[in-house]
């Protein structure tokens, strides 16, 4: 198309070019309600990235009464004239940005925030908002419970894929990891378990508190602050790795010779999978029988009940995958959750049990009707899935073909890379399968095509 200049045009383009070229920012504006997940479009917010949340929190097990406050220290992204939290019910009692009071609405699980002054692409900041309320879970896609779920001498807090929302303010997505400190107070009796390190407790008046620390990177749906009367535990590994375990003494028989076990657990994974990535672990065994999942929190999964040791092994292994390698979208959650399987099968292998090709074996003979093959484990097609058969089972499967196809020294080199180049970060499924075509040599497309993507049962074991 011929090019037509109008001295109108002319003139008021000159300044909006000058001003890229002089490199001004851009008008302040509304950071998104969501950071855009296929699944839960809500989760998360755009416009900001949080790096510390300083979590003080009071609850009394009698009420189910919580009293927060939430100190976000975070970084504009983009030009800031408001922007979101996720939190839902509580009672909101204050809400300052900076020192400066701020206005704020809320609609469902958005708490949209007003600072009095526009925040610069850039500009560190600090949220700080009180609340209370009786904290409840919420029902996600599948009918399960997540969020702070209460017992009946305190709380399970676990809050995968939505529940971090219902206890403290977030910027509730995989791909905003941050730093925590906890300060918990409950009645004498009590016992207060978040993630990371214990900093230390005190008594007095009746009430004890704890202050928790994780220092290194958390998705905010990993982080807890789980509360009954536990028996403690604590010790360091050879590796100078804390471990801090609570157990409900109710479950305690069945639980003790289990936990006991996490020390040569994290030792072998270890081998496998590269160093642990934290300073702290441990277990978190409640009894809680609504809950009826365990949840791999960093550094101390939490279990709603005594755990198998193969479960205690999957758990384990998400602090590798999951954890310190963390999603980018719920539609990768194979990555977690067919990684840790297979470390079950892995851990089965090598401890006396079946092979991890009778494993496979024994599920590819299940009919193309079984609910293995009801999707593909790195689509699952919604929220509603992303805990089903699939992911879990035929993600594992997806692994062992990899492993057939490569070899184990390559295998576990790819293992290896994996952890150690998203350390802290995050990964994707294309990213895991560009690195094991590096590692391998091969062209793997066919295979993943196959197992991650494809539908149905395959045609060839």
């Amino acid at each position: 198309m011929p090019r037509v200049v109008r001295r109108t045009f002319v003139l008021g383009t000159v300044p909006v070019a000058l001003a890229a070229l002089l490199g001004a920012a851009a008008p302040p504006s509304a950071g998104t309600a969501g950071v855009g997940d296929p699944y839960f479009p809500l989760a998360g917010n755009g416009g900001y990235h949080v790096h510390h949340y300083d979590l003080t929190l009071r609850y009394d097990p009698s009420s189910k009464h919580l009293a927060g406050k939430a100190v976000l220290t975070a970084r504009a992204t983009q030009s800031l004239n408001r922007f979101n939290l996720d939190l839902n019910g509580l009672k909101i009692t204050g809400l300052k940005v900076g020192r400066d009071t701020a206005d704020f609405s809320r609609r469902g699980q958005e708490l949209t925030v007003t600072p009095r002054k526009a925040l610069h692409r850039g500009q560190w900041f600090r949220v700080t908002v009180t609340y209370q309320g009786t904290p409840a879970p919420v029902t996600d896609p599948d009918g399960s419970l997540d969020g702070w779920i209460p017992t009946d001498d305190g709380a399970f807090v676990a809050g995968e894929p939505q529940g971090a929302m219902t206890w403290f303010p977030a910027n509730n997505h995989p791909k905003d990891k941050a730093s925590y400190d906890f300060t918990i107070t409950v009645p004498d009796g009590r016992t207060a378990v978040a993630n990371g390190v214990l900093l230390g407790q005190r008594s007095e008046h009746g009430r004890t508190t704890f202050r928790w620390r994780q220092s290194e990177p958390m998705a905010a749906y990993l982080a807890t602050a789980t509360i009954g009367k536990f028996k403690v535990t604590q010790s360091t590994t050879r590796d100078g790795i804390r471990i801090y375990n609570a157990v409900d003494p109710r479950e305690a028989a069945k639980a003790d010779p289990v936990v006991k076990q996490l020390p040569s657990v994290l030792a072998w994974e270890s081998k496998l999978f590269g160093p642990y990535p934290f300073k702290a672990a441990g277990s978190i065994v409640d009894r809680a029988p609504n809950v009826g999942y365990a949840l791999e929190t960093q550094t101390r999964p939490v279990y709603d009940r005594a755990p198998d040791l193969s479960t205690l092994v999957h758990e384990s292994a998400h602090q590798w995958f999951g954890d310190s390698v963390s999603l980018t979208s719920w539609k990768d959650i194979w990555l977690n959750e067919g990684f840790a399987t297979y470390a079950e099968w892995l851990y089965g292998e090598q401890h006396g049990g079946d092979s991890a090709q009778k494993t496979f074996d024994a599920l590819y003979a299940r009919p193309a009707t079984d609910d293995l093959w009801e999707f593909p484990p790195g689509d699952p097609g919604s929220g509603a899935n992303i805990f089903g058969t699939p992911v879990y089972a035929r993600g594992a499967m997806a692994l062992h073909k990899l492993r057939t196809a490569v070899g184990d020294r390559t295998f576990f080199r790819i293992l290896r890379a994996w952890t150690a180049e998203h350390r802290d970060g995050h990964g994707t499924t294309a990213q895991f399968v560009a690195l094991a075509e590096r590692e391998s040599g091969k062209d793997l497309d066919g295979l993943f095509r196959t197992w991650v993507y494809g539908q149905g049962k395959p045609s060839t074991p």
